[in-house]
């Protein structure tokens, strides 16, 4: 075994590590455009709640993010809804569903701004 290999796995893993931090100060920027705290955004779990607030949704749907197939149908509905809360259409929709990662640095760190009031149940 050469050292290449050595060299372009810890290449390759330095450089997961960054973009995995880029994304995290992504939706934590987004959080704080739609006026949440920042640093729920990398909270596991509670991230989601935080997500439900944004789009206005029940706190209840979490429970059906951990049913098989229906967390499928809810994530898209909740992809929409967050395209539509920044402003955008069934575009940046689409980019959220199937790149989310690159949709939270769009929402994030681009020019987009939260366009829903806030709502009194929550």
């Amino acid at each position: 075994m050469d050292d290449s290999s050595g060299l372009f796995s810890a290449g390759f893993l330095l450089l997961m590590v960054a973009w995995l931090i880029l994304i995290l100060v992504a939706g934590w920027q987004m959080y704080v455009k739609a006026g949440q705290k920042g640093w729920v955004a990398i909270i596991p779990f509670l991230n989601v709640f935080g997500l439900l607030k944004i789009v206005h949704r029940p706190l209840w749907w979490f429970i059906l993010l951990l049913i098989p197939i229906v967390n499928v149908v809810v994530l898209i509905v909740l992809m929409l809804d967050l395209a539509k809360a920044f402003g955008h259409g069934l575009g940046m929709a689409l980019v959220l569903i199937f790149f989310t990662a690159i949709g939270y640095l769009v929402l994030g760190f681009g020019s987009s701004t939260y366009q829903l009031e806030e709502d009194p149940l929550f």
